[in-house]
């Protein structure tokens, strides 16, 4: 089969690979999308992988092919990406993102930027029949944003401001609208994203104003210090990015947690398990027409050029939003 395999950092090649040996436990899926999640960037160019090498990607969907029990064969799904030991503490309450020993698709293990993948069974989600593959593919970013969303348990009638305004900061724009929140604000240091955002019916950033709750999604020291000065005394902030070194705050930021008396929340993957289930509710609301997410796609590569998609990601000369791989050139027309 054909994959994306990087083999060292700045060293992501096209080509074949040995079919995965399916497990008792797993199915084999045929892998149609899979999206280009912002931190597979520097995974290929700056961080790497926990093991070279490593097939990447860590959002896609498919149909099963292969199951030995014969039960999901046929069966179109998502696949959630963490695979908790489910022996630690935070697994014996269901809390598999705070796993203490976890491994992942795609950074930890072999993922889904390939034509086939073998997938315990206990992580696919079966796509609703009206959501395309392509949906399917973005239900983890999806499920990320409802899960940064809910924890600032918005008021009816609350404005937001969103730090970063790529696909999962929108998303979580579109969830907090369909929580209450009366406007929704970004800021974003590419002015072609701000435009992107407009045209999504919602609003850019003005220093004069103070936001109810804030969601911070870039990682970066000075947008977390914006954030900071920017939420209302007694208001919210969800810290959503992941950060690409050290975080550096001024006095004068950390007086504004202290004197505002802010509440400030982390918010890390999302929730699968039997009480909360961001896969599952994300799922229902692209189904159900509450939630929408093919227009952020951008851009649609076949695997073959997955190199080429990565490239104009990681030199930032063209505008994009999400990215997304699909395993053939029909697939391509399949989700326009």
């Amino acid at each position: 089969m054909k994959v994306a395999n990087l083999h060292e950092i700045g060293n992501l090649q096209y080509e074949e690979k040995p079919m995965p040996v399916v497990k008792d436990d797993e199915v084999l899926v045929k892998i149609k999308c899979c999206g280009v999640c912002g931190s597979d960037i520097p995974r290929v160019f700056t961080k790497g992988t926990y093991h070279f090498p490593t097939v990447i990607g860590h959002e896609f969907s498919g149909i099963v092919v292969k199951d030995k029990k014969e039960e999901l064969t046929g069966k179109r799904v998502a696949v959630f990406p963490l695979l908790p030991c489910f022996e630690c503490e935070p697994c014996k309450f269901q809390n598999y993102a705070a796993c203490n020993n976890y491994d992942y698709y795609g950074s930890r293990r072999d993922g889904g930027m390939a034509e086939y993948i073998a997938v315990k069974r206990w992580n696919l989600v079966e796509l609703p029949e009206n959501v395309s593959f392509l949906e399917g593919a973005m239900c983890e970013p999806i499920s990320v944003a409802r899960h940064a969303a809910l924890k600032l348990n918005i008021k009816k009638g609350d404005n937001v401001l969103i730090s970063g305004a790529g696909p999962i900061g929108i998303l979580t724009g579109r969830w907090l609208k369909l929580f209450g929140a009366k406007d929704i604000y970004f800021f974003d240091i590419d002015s072609r994203k701000i435009d992107f955002i407009k045209e999504n019916s919602f609003k850019a950033y003005s220093e004069n104003m103070k936001y109810d709750c804030v969601i911070e999604g870039t990682g970066h020291s000075k947008a977390i210090e914006q954030c900071l000065d920017a939420v209302k005394p007694y208001g919210k902030i969800v810290f959503l990015g992941n950060p690409s070194g050290d975080i550096m705050l001024s006095q004068n930021s950390y007086w504004h947690i202290l004197r505002k008396e802010l509440t400030v929340l982390g918010s890390w993957n999302s929730s699968y398990n039997e009480v909360q289930n961001d896969w599952k509710e994300s799922l229902l609301a692209l189904s159900e027409g509450y939630i929408k997410a093919k227009d952020l796609v951008t851009h649609k590569f076949p695997l073959s050029e997955v190199c080429r998609a990565f490239c104009m990601m990681n030199n930032r000369n063209d505008f994009y939003n999400k990215v997304m791989i699909c395993t053939d050139e029909e697939e391509i027309k399949n989700e326009k």
